[in-house]
């Protein structure tokens, strides 16, 4: 890696993150679940990582760096800097999905700490591949991987995978709607692909009839409208590996 410093800044900017090809990974927790991966990710091999003077001693199988507290100010996206950044490659997109994987498919799903919470289940669980349509939040966006507890790195994730290909992609597919089965019915856990909408909007009607998706529903009592997405999502994932 020969980013210099001006560039490392850029990286709290997705442009700048998709045309450098690097996200930053801030906190020592982070650091070290990115430690783990790495010895079975050879692209996670090649971070970098920056410390202030509390963390020049800090053991790590990764080139470190020294930099002043100003720059670590100015590297960081929280208010009280930690004073460990790794700079992070990020992974090409897995090509060919495993037999053994399920498909999640979010469709612009908006929130960040909503798509970290669902990274940090799919991650628990194991086995499933995350693909994001595009107008999706960047997964490499500091918030998301903050909220992923270091599951960004476990999570095999295809990115800007349009809507309208999901049906010629997978023979079967499956979402959630007011209307449907329940999700404890045995044919839930038999579909290649669960997809899930927008926190708002959920995913146009048209577009769920023509790929012919399966409705299932979660039940509840009705006292509010809706689950939040992330709650839906890991209770649809549970109910998948029961």
């Amino acid at each position: 890696m020969h980013l210099k410093i001006d560039e490392i800044k850029k990286l709290h900017q997705k442009k700048y993150r998709s045309e450098l090809g690097y996200f930053l990974v801030e906190g020592e927790h982070l650091i070290l679940e990115l430690e783990k991966a790495a010895e079975h990710n050879a692209t996670l091999q090649n971070c970098e990582l920056f410390v202030t003077e509390g963390y020049q001693h800090f053991a790590s199988r990764f080139t470190k760096h020294l930099v002043s507290e100003k720059t670590m100010a100015q590297l960081s996206d929280t208010k009280t800097p930690q004073g460990i950044i790794a700079v992070a490659p990020i992974a090409d997109s897995p090509k060919s999905l495993l037999t053994s994987e399920k498909v999640i498919y979010l469709y612009e799903v908006q929130d960040p700490g909503n798509l970290g919470t669902i990274l940090r289940s799919l991650a628990w669980f194991g086995n499933f591949r995350c693909l994001l349509s595009p107008g999706s939040v960047d997964p490499y966006n500091p918030k998301v991987v903050r909220s992923s507890m270091g599951a960004i790195f476990q999570v095999p994730m295809e990115l800007d995978v349009p809507l309208e290909s999901i049906a010629s992609r997978f023979q079967s597919i499956a979402t959630l709607d007011m209307n449907g089965k329940s999700l404890s019915d045995n044919s839930f856990k038999r579909f290649d692909c669960y997809v899930f909408g927008n926190e708002a909007r959920g995913i146009p009607r048209e577009d769920l009839q023509t790929m012919k998706a399966q409705p299932f529903t979660i039940s509840g009592c009705g006292a509010i409208e809706s689950l939040n997405l992330a709650s839906a999502v890991n209770m649809c994932v549970y109910e998948l590996m029961r």
